[in-house]
């Protein structure tokens, strides 16, 4: 898997490498075994209590059985987006920008994981050997991506490497500061590429930029513009610091 590496507005450089389906998998069959081990001690230990009524036995199911339903949910929100399996196989739930996902998130791909896998036979799977960042449905829908942990690391920039934007610099376009952090990654990506398409992709990514942003470009080319573009992104986001 490839690595990526984004920088946020707050000038903290993300890399991180999407986990293997095989990884995933390891750590799904893990989970299941230890929620097994669980059930099975559990309802050993309840055979040998009599129960008196069926007001009890759903007191001792709520109790003992929920957690098991939410295992997933509750293990991601608590443990910094590990489940026991996850942890056990050093991968981990991230937004794909490399932030900690919200409770929502969490909840959204614990909703969405049976549409992913028992409902529709492994839809899931197919959608993970697909997308890019290796992301089944639920992680598509909530934002998130599973990562290699020991893959992950965060590196402050230095303000240096934007030294071009000196003290009396203006932006020429206002609207840079509504681009994502996704967006500016992507023109950063294009700008830096060395492929032999570059040109068309540039052509290509500045159009849609001044489609989104509803700009229209100044004298200089397709490049210059993007080139101005993130310059100005960088200026609005000194801004907020």
């Amino acid at each position: 898997m490839a690595e990526s590496t984004i920088i946020t507005g707050q000038f903290v450089r993300i890399s991180q490498t999407p986990a293997s389906i095989g990884e995933r998998f390891l750590a799904l069959v893990i989970d299941y075994i230890l929620i097994g081990l669980y059930v099975y001690s559990t309802a050993t230990l309840l055979s040998k209590f009599q129960v008196s009524s069926d007001f009890t036995m759903i007191v001792f199911f709520a109790v003992i059985y929920l957690p098991v339903l939410f295992y997933a949910f509750l293990c991601e929100m608590f443990n910094h987006g590990q489940s026991l399996g996850k942890k056990l196989m050093n991968i981990r739930v991230v937004k794909a920008d490399g932030s900690t996902p919200s409770i929502g998130s969490y909840l959204l791909r614990w909703l969405l994981f049976p549409i992913d896998i028992p409902v529709t036979g492994g839809l899931g799977v197919l959608v993970i050997l697909l997308t890019k960042n290796s992301q089944r449905m639920g992680d598509l829908a909530a934002g998130t991506m599973v990562i290699k942990d020991k893959n992950y690391r965060k590196i402050h920039v230095s303000l240096d490497e934007f030294d071009y934007l000196t003290k009396d610099y203006r932006p020429t376009y206002p609207q840079a500061a509504d681009l994502s952090l996704e967006q500016v990654n992507v023109i950063t990506r294009t700008l830096q590429s060395g492929k032999k398409d570059r040109a068309r992709h540039i052509v290509q990514l500045a159009k849609k930029v001044q489609e989104i942003l509803s700009i229209t470009p100044r004298d200089g080319g397709q490049e210059q513009f993007l080139q101005t573009i993130l310059r100005d992104y960088q200026y609005y986001a000194l801004e907020e610091i």
